[in-house]
């Protein structure tokens, strides 16, 4: 921790306020016709002083680079450092480097910093926690065992004072807004299922964009082999294994493939995401017996998973290493991507983007395009290009 610290002028959130504009302003004007040069006519487009918020803190300035990073200044003799486990609501369970486990709460500046993320905590966090003291109040900061999960009742109690860097992270866009779904991880698992849900190619070019944006190894792991034939997966797993990225076809009912998924998360920080019903929690089961993690079967009606799993948990591994089990997407949208940008998570485009005929080239409608062309030719796979067309598209939307 840098024991450099300074003062700095820091934006909050804006308020809520009352509208500058009146609603009533024509009506008050009928009503007093004859005294109309006595009625305000003027407005503010913003209210003064009730919208801009700025607060003076105390941080520790640290550089990385050319980027200059502004922490909050915490007391490492008051406080301990820790790995958030779990956030639930309001809570977050966090593990100390010393082993202890505290159920916290998060400081009000730190929920009050003007930024774009929906939660200022994710799963996988390292994180500053202050310790609460026994003569403390539950209304000073501290939160009541008798709210949030019950199997950490009898832990410790705390206050997230700080949040540091994040390196790994999966994210997407989520009403206007980044939802990061974990952070400080290696590498992004993602499970699909075969059958039951049907397999989507375009599910899976999308999580391999956020995996290449937020500096993850992508590892595909296809489930429920014991229900497909694998001949006809053949093409599927060539196409991705030439892309580089490592395909895993496994079974979490006969065990099939368990062994060398195993290997790809023994020592290394993973994170398992995927649609619901696809089989995370039993493969982690199955991966690591005894975890007892809640399964469901897929609705017989349309389906489609259950949620079984609600929140990102992170889970240490006996072998080595620790996985973050995630509740199920229904979508997945990149976030803080422009629609010129998508065509670099494509890597098979790349020989063939400076052979376009314009150089600014969005490769949807342009003639002379040399990916279209390349499609044509079936040097790039049809649902690669769809999968580039959505990206694109809703990335322009966004």
């Amino acid at each position: 921790m840098s024991n450099k610290k300074k003062k700095i002028r820091v934006e909050l959130r804006k308020n809520r306020a009352k509208p500058p504009r009146e609603k009533d302003f024509t009506r008050v004007y009928q009503d007093r016709e004859d005294q109309a040069e006595d009625i305000q006519t003027t407005e503010r487009v913003r209210a003064k002083g009730e919208l801009s918020r700025h607060r003076t803190v105390v941080v520790d300035v640290e550089t990385t680079g050319e980027t200059p990073l502004v922490l909050p200044a915490v007391n490492p003799e008051e406080c301990v450092r820790g790995r958030v486990l779990r956030v639930h609501g309001l809570i977050s369970i966090v593990e100390a480097d010393d082993g202890r486990v505290f159920r916290c709460a998060v400081r009000r500046l730190l929920k009050s910093l003007a930024t774009d993320e929906r939660n200022v905590v994710a799963t996988g966090d390292i994180v500053w926690v202050r310790p609460a003291t026994p003569a403390a109040p539950a209304a000073g900061g501290t939160v009541s065992s008798s709210g949030g999960d019950s199997a950490f009742a009898d832990t410790l109690e705390g206050m997230i004072e700080r949040v540091e860097p994040r390196h790994g992270v999966l994210t997407r866009a989520s009403r206007r807004r980044e939802h990061v779904l974990v952070a400080n991880v290696d590498q992004l698992i993602i499970v699909m299922s075969l059958v039951q849900p049907d397999l989507k190619p375009h599910l899976i070019d999308r999580y391999l964009a956020a995996a290449q944006q937020g500096g993850l190894k992508p590892v595909l792991c296809l489930n429920k082999s014991d229900l497909a034939d694998p001949v006809e997966l053949q093409p599927l797993i060539g196409l991705y294994a030439q892309l580089g990225v490592p395909v895993v076809l496994c079974s979490a009912r006969t065990g099939f493939g368990i062994d060398r998924l195993r290997e790809q998360l023994r020592g290394r920080a993973s994170v398992f995401s995927g649609q619901s019903g696809v089989g995370k929690s039993s493969l982690l089961n199955a991966i690591q017996p005894g975890l007892g993690l809640a399964v469901q079967s897929v609705s017989a009606i349309n389906q489609k998973g259950r949620h079984t799993t609600t929140f990102a948990s992170l889970i240490k591994l006996n072998f080595g290493g620790w996985v973050v089990d995630t509740p199920g997407v229904r979508q997945l949208a990149l976030w803080d991507t422009r629609p010129e940008e998508v065509e670099g998570y494509f890597r098979e485009f790349r020989p063939f983007v400076p052979l376009c005929t314009f150089p600014d080239c969005t490769h949807t409608h342009e003639k002379g395009c040399a990916i279209k062309d390349a499609v044509a030719r079936r040097l790039i796979t049809t649902h690669r290009y769809h999968s580039y067309l959505g990206l694109f598209h809703g990335t322009a939307e966004l």
